[in-house]
């Protein structure tokens, strides 16, 4: 068997003709809204010839996916190669409008989401939603696009393109690119069956299972990759669980567990120019600047946007990002419609078209990343451990030349002039650069850029240095992150009873969040001593900028939801545990009536989560402990209060004892119930 790594670049594949496979769309829609072909015809423009499975698109999202399946400008490869392949991905929104996930219900035959949670994971993944609502409030879709442009004199404007385009709710890029190495060349050899008969193997995958390593089956190849875990995920996917210590603001203990989105972009090959620049960078994403990234294709965009992306973990990124993002994007219209003056929304954009210098002046951060295309055919592809090299660099890379550019008085000069220019210099020649006004607050470690390892001439070796190079960029960041989420980890404290304390009371709350507290308190406190050698003194604007950005609310309230969760989790496990007897012992009577109305309020709650299909496994265990509980502390109380209690209906019910009406002397029209248990006393 072949097996297919992260690390793989050129995996062979073959289809078997004699294997006569079926497509099991509610497995596929896990991992896979639809595969396109897309075709772009000189007289219609962009035309989408086969998708699979038919009806997963509304007519506008077809339109939106076939304009940004192809590079806008044909490659300017200048050594008459007759192919040129290329990958990269695209962000767009689902529209408002359309019937997401169009196949009906009579395709699909339900799969029981008891069962189904019991053969995947052991009840770690939450329910899968069947095909017609499983794609309700999902807000965007990511595009992974394989296009081959085929370059010969004989065709109208001297060639033709096609994409092959896999269609997905979740940013795996970590599948799908090499997934795509096996299906675009796939597709060109033996035409549309191929997506059928890739379709048929993906809706054989298991249910994904984010942070974990997955093995997943094509054909005669496996492709062994690694998930971004639950916390990372965007909100709306919102389908797995999430753990605490996931979450939590410490830095985590297994290194090879992906930490965030694009785990596997090549950071160093996507800013080797402008490696200085990388700290700026972390902070415009973190506070949620607004960020134009302009490259010369759509590859190096995408990857520069993704990389991005990756240095926030494992902060989620609540920016609306946007790896290729062309003109006929919807939102295009009104980002080109705003003012000067006016606000621009929190976004990171990737684009190849030098019209957005002037259609989106008012953005104020520019990127410039990249180096023209080389003179090459091969595919376009970069991984945490395949990174493409950047043409045109001199050798002997590392921070001793990077100081020498950076304080000679050319280069100097040359920023100089550089700045003066504007962006808009990338008219008449591209070049690498940051064009901002922010202040930034952190400063460039430069002791991890001088860990950085040169890359050799031999593109073995260059892929070698480009992970270890990826590993440390992304290990600094991500202590970077950690460390800056640090100072709110007294608001993520989940309790737990403490030894012989009721654990059927409910747990306090967590701390409330005041910003103006926090700050005040981080102000006097101090940043750490991590961050204290690597920040400004103005490194507490940086904390109220984050507060105010878009990143801080939703990352603070999803943790604040999943530790309460936790908490919850801890106290139910306390409950099953208790030993009422040993605990009764030391209670007042009051403590004793007050002990029996909070073990009926549990018990209740949990035939609730039953009734509304959110019951744990442990259901009927829990239960049973709850009522023997509520029993023993029954037994106990004064006969007079057990005769008050019994005249709700429901509640003999749980205690499994009858009540007759009784009429009292002298008052006789009020009754009381009398005891008889059918349980030891």
């Amino acid at each position: 068997m072949l097996i297919i790594s992260e690390m793989s670049r050129s995996p062979s594949f073959s289809v078997k003709q004699e294997l006569s496979l079926k497509t099991d769309l509610e497995s596929l829609q896990q991992w896979a809204v639809a595969f396109c072909i897309i075709r772009f015809d000189l007289e219609q423009g962009q035309l989408i010839e086969e998708c699979y499975p038919p009806g997963s698109l509304s007519n506008e999202e077809e339109l939106d996916v076939a304009f940004s399946s192809f590079p806008d400008s044909v490659s300017q490869n200048q050594n008459r190669s007759s192919i040129h392949d290329c990958i990269f991905f695209f962000r767009i929104q689902r529209r408002k409008n359309s019937e997401q996930g169009n196949v009906t219900s009579s395709e699909v035959v339900g799969i029981d989401d008891e069962e189904e949670s019991s053969k995947s994971m052991k009840g770690k993944v939450i329910n899968r939603r069947k095909i017609r609502n499983g794609t309700k409030g999902l807000k965007y879709l990511y595009g992974f696009v394989f296009n081959r442009q085929r370059h010969d004199e004989k065709l109208k404007r001297g060639g033709e393109q096609k994409s092959v385009v896999i269609l997905s709710h979740n940013p795996y890029s970590s599948v799908f690119r090499p997934l795509l190495q096996i299906m675009g060349p796939l597709y060109f050899d033996v035409g549309t069956k191929a997506l059928e008969h890739i379709a048929a193997y993906v809706s054989m995958w298991p249910t994904p299972v984010p942070g974990k390593q997955m093995e997943l089956h094509i054909g005669n190849a496996m492709l062994k990759v690694s998930l971004p875990p639950a916390h990372s995920l965007p909100f709306e996917i919102g389908i797995f669980e999430e753990s605490a210590s996931a979450m939590a603001p410490f830095l985590p203990s297994n290194q090879l567990i992906p930490q965030g989105l694009f785990h596997d972009s090549d950071i160093f090959g996507a800013f080797r120019g402008i490696l200085l620049q990388l700290w700026l960078l972390w902070e415009l994403l973190l506070i949620g600047e607004p960020i134009l990234i302009i490259g010369p294709t759509p590859p190096q965009c995408c990857e520069a946007v993704a990389s991005l992306v990756s240095l926030v973990a494992p902060l989620p990124c609540s920016v609306d990002f946007r790896p290729y993002f062309t003109i006929h994007d919807p939102d295009f219209k009104h980002l080109n419609s705003l003012k000067e003056g006016d606000a621009f929304p929190p976004m990171v954009l990737g684009v190849t078209n030098l019209f957005f210098l002037k259609a989106l002046r008012n953005i104020p951060h520019i990127i410039s990343v990249g180096s023209p295309a080389s003179n090459s055919n091969r595919v376009a592809f970069a991984s945490r451990s395949s990174a493409s090299r950047i043409p045109g660099r001199p050798e002997g890379f590392g921070l001793q030349q990077l100081s020498l550019k950076k304080f000679s008085p050319s280069s100097l000069l040359s920023a100089v002039k550089l700045r003066r220019d504007g962006p808009l210099c990338l008219m008449t020649e591209h070049k690498e650069a940051v064009w901002s006004t922010h202040v930034a607050s952190t400063k460039p470690d430069t002791s991890i850029l001088n860990r950085l390892i040169d890359a050799g001439k031999s593109p073995r070796v260059e892929e070698s240095m480009s992970v270890v190079n990826n590993e440390i960029l992304r290990r600094h960041f991500l202590e970077l992150t950690t460390n800056f989420l640090a100072p709110f980890g007294p608001y993520f404290r989940a309790s737990t009873p403490s030894e012989g304390s009721l654990p059927f009371i409910d747990p306090p709350p967590l701390p409330p969040f005041n910003a103006e507290e926090f700050l005040a308190n981080l102000s006097a406190r101090g940043v750490g001593k991590f961050l204290s050698k690597r920040m400004k003194s103005n490194w507490l604007d940086l904390y109220k900028r984050f507060l105010k950005g878009p990143n801080f609310m939703p990352w603070f309230q999803r943790r604040r939801t999943v530790v309460e969760q936790e908490q919850h989790r801890l106290w139910r496990q306390a409950r099953m545990k208790a030993d009422i007897q040993l605990l009764m012992s030391k209670m007042s009577e009051l403590e004793i009536v007050d002990s029996f109305n909070s073990i009926e309020r549990h018990l209740h709650g949990e035939i609730l989560m039953e009734k509304s299909g959110k019951a744990g496994v442990d259901f009927a265990e829990t239960c049973q402990k709850l009522k023997k509980d509520l029993q023993a502390v029954f037994d106990v109380l004064p006969k007079d209060m057990q005769q008050l209690l019994l005249m709700n209906p429901e509640r003999a019910a749980l205690l499994k004892v009858s009540w007759e009406p009784t009429k009292l002397t002298g008052h006789p029209s009020l009754q009381i119930g009398a005891v008889s248990s059918k349980s030891p006393r």
